[in-house]
């Protein structure tokens, strides 16, 4: 089956060619105008800086971050490791700054190597750790880490790091398949989470910094349905949870002696219809990070007389948060970044003294999206809920029609879709093309309960969610279906596949990137690492569950008709969404389309769509793992657009 599709990609590919070409080199252009430096972010502690770049480490001091590069303190070359492609995911520094932990992640597989380098005046390797996930310092010589194995997550280690001698044992074991455990630690650095997650529930442990070898104990077994996330200040526990079914995210506190569930009293809750992006705890202060309708803005409590919660506002274009790495407890200022599809980020600083927003003093990011314009919409579903749209353009409302139309959506696992910059998205809006960012149930947009409206026997509603939203903007001038194509990744592939098989008169072209499209035979296949956690989202299809797959499942619902072109991108090394499902799916799709063309060829306006599966060699489930080859997919899938809508 993968030599027959490659020989079929090979056959068909080369009439893109060279639109992908000139496509390629506006996007190069673009994204060396607004992307800007790769390198990772800085980590401030005491005197000196840390950061990474191009596979090295480095460590200077504050005063010399601007200096050229032979005057930084170079620490470790993750490009002498023997890892392909190795790329640093995350850096840790001991409290002390004896040692510094980072792991680094070849481009062909999940799992990483976690280096633990010795700092002094000849910095040395003291340890490689395998298939290391999360980790943290608990004291300067005990490292806590979990380890990753088929995409799963369930055991937790310390590594001690003494003068005498090094050695590693085992902390904890998940025995629960549908668990995923890692380790973090409180922003005072008291303590060490152990933090064990299905998709609906939580379980915290806890380990005293100060006695990092003693066993950990359990702040509230889980409760199906009962989430929870811990942080410390002044002997309290602050709990971040869903405490009663049903309910958003709120803060909740209990003293560090007495932290069974009976003794959490409230703080502070989130408002219905709100979505709690993050939360970020200082001395005094706790910022939470929300969504509302699609506007952004902070609410910052004061630790101090918990009755003080100041809503701060933030600009009206921005869409989402860029988290920055606050990592000083004691700091009276909050560093984040906003941004939109068209906009690059903006840094900013809050000052939790002043009550004041700044934007960042070495800021030279320019707002763009005052060029362009944007609505948000609130479309009514099926059953009459309203569903948030965002769309972007720069041709007025009134000249729309004809307009060419990009439908982006995602909707599961409570994840909001990604709206992140992307210069490609301001190439499209040059070109005259409508963005539109359908907020279906199933993502997390509107909250808890969006989620909840949206997942195993109500997963539907997402799919007339969407359905809803290309109908109204139609109806509302913005394009309509020959010119209208959809764009998808992973999840999000469900939807648009279902799409496809219930509506495909609506739009003419869709790009899936690591889709996932057939669900039940995937869901059944038990060998898979991440089935048995993924029921609480899909359903168990070993239980009357597999009658409501069925009904939305794409790969079961072709049949002959009129589909629309589809682009498909598989990557070889997807652990998450396997290759034969996705072969099955392009096969069986191929075969009914020739079907219906071959008793249905005379009509008028009728024209064979094109059903291409793109399977890359390297990249996994996230895309391609390097600068270049990313740009030419991008180039290449906006070709495929380009073509099929005949623009």
């Amino acid at each position: 089956l993968i030599r027959l599709e490659i020989e079929y990609f090979n056959s068909v590919v080369q009439k893109y060619d060279a639109l992908t070409a000139v496509f390629k080199k506006e996007i190069e252009t673009k994204y060396g105008k607004y992307a800007f430096s790769t390198c990772s972010p800085l980590i401030h502690l005491g005197e000196y800086v840390y950061f990474e770049e191009k596979g090295y480490i480095y460590r200077c001091k504050i005063d010399n971050v601007c200096s050229e590069m032979h005057t930084l303190y170079f620490l470790v070359s993750v490009k002498h490791l023997d890892v392909h492609d190795a790329s640093v995911q995350r850096i840790r520094l001991s409290p002390n700054q004896k040692y510094l932990a980072a792991t680094v992640k070849s481009s062909l597989c999940e799992e990483s190597l976690c280096v633990v380098v010795k700092l002094g005046n000849v910095p040395e390797v003291a340890s490689i750790l395998p298939n290391v996930f999360s980790f943290e310092w608990a004291t300067d010589d005990t490292l806590f880490y979990t380890t990753l194995e088929n995409l799963q997550c369930h055991q937790v280690f310390h590594a001690v790091f003494k003068a005498e001698r090094h050695y590693t044992e085992l902390v904890y074991t998940e025995k629960d398949p549908r668990f995923f455990v890692e380790v973090a630690c409180t922003k005072d650095h008291r303590f060490i989470t152990i933090n064990s997650n299905s998709k609906s529930t939580s379980e915290v442990w806890m380990i005293d910094c100060r006695h990092p070898l003693d066993s950990p104990f359990l702040v509230q077994e889980r409760i199906p349905g009962l989430v929870y996330h811990i942080e410390h200040r002044n002997n309290e526990l602050y709990l971040l949870t869903n405490y009663e079914k049903g309910a958003e995210y709120k803060l909740m506190k209990t003293p560090v002696d007495a932290f069974g569930m009976e003794n959490w009293q409230l703080v502070y809750s989130v408002k219905e219809k709100c979505k709690l992006i993050d939360m970020d705890m200082f001395k005094d202060h706790c910022v939470m990070l929300l969504k509302h309708w699609g506007t952004l803005h902070l609410d910052v409590i004061s630790l101090n007389n918990t009755s003080t919660v100041t809503s701060v506002k933030l600009p009206s274009w921005a869409c989402t948060f860029e988290t920055k790495p606050n990592h000083v407890y004691s700091a009276t200022g909050f560093s984040f970044g906003l941004a939109s599809p068209i906009q690059p980020t903006v840094n900013f600083l809050y000052s939790l003294d002043e009550n004041k927003l700044y934007i960042r003093k070495e800021e030279t990011t320019p707002v763009i999206l005052k060029d362009y314009h944007s609505e948000r919409l609130k479309v009514k579903s099926k059953d009459g809920t309203l569903v948030p749209v965002t769309v972007f353009h720069k041709t007025p409302l009134g000249k729309l029609n004809s307009k060419p139309l990009l439908v982006h959506v995602y909707g599961a696992y409570g994840m909001d879709l990604d709206m992140s910059f992307k210069p490609e998205m301001l190439q499209l809006l040059e070109d005259g093309w409508i963005l539109a960012y359908c907020h279906v149930r199933g993502g997390g947009e509107l909250g808890l309960k969006w989620h909840e409206e949206g997942k195993l026997d109500k997963k539907s509603n997402g799919l007339d969610d969407l359905k809803a939203c290309i109908l109204q903007l139609h109806n509302l001038g913005y394009s309509q279906p020959r010119s209208t194509a959809l764009i998808a990744s992973s999840a999000g592939g469900v939807l648009v596949g279902a799409l496809c098989n219930s509506n495909a008169e609506l739009f003419r072209a869709t790009v899936l990137r690591s889709p996932f499209l057939d669900i039940l035979s995937t869901m059944m296949d038990l060998s898979l690492p991440l089935t048995i956690e993924e029921h609480e989202e899909w359903g168990n299809p070993h239980s009357d569950d597999a009658k409501y797959i069925k009904i939305y499942c794409p790969y079961r619902n072709i049949k002959p008709q009129r589909y629309p072109s589809i682009l498909i991108t598989a990557y070889e090394n997807d652990q998450r969404v396997p290759l034969l499902g996705l072969l099955k799916y392009t096969a069986k799709l191929r075969n009914a389309v020739t079907s219906y063309a071959s008793v249905n060829s005379n009509q008028e306006n009728d024209y064979l769509p094109n059903i291409i599966l793109d399977i890359q060699p390297g990249g996994d489930h996230f895309g391609p793992t390097n600068f270049e080859d990313s740009i030419s997919e991008i180039a290449w899938h906006l070709s495929f657009l380009y073509k099929e809508l005949g623009l």
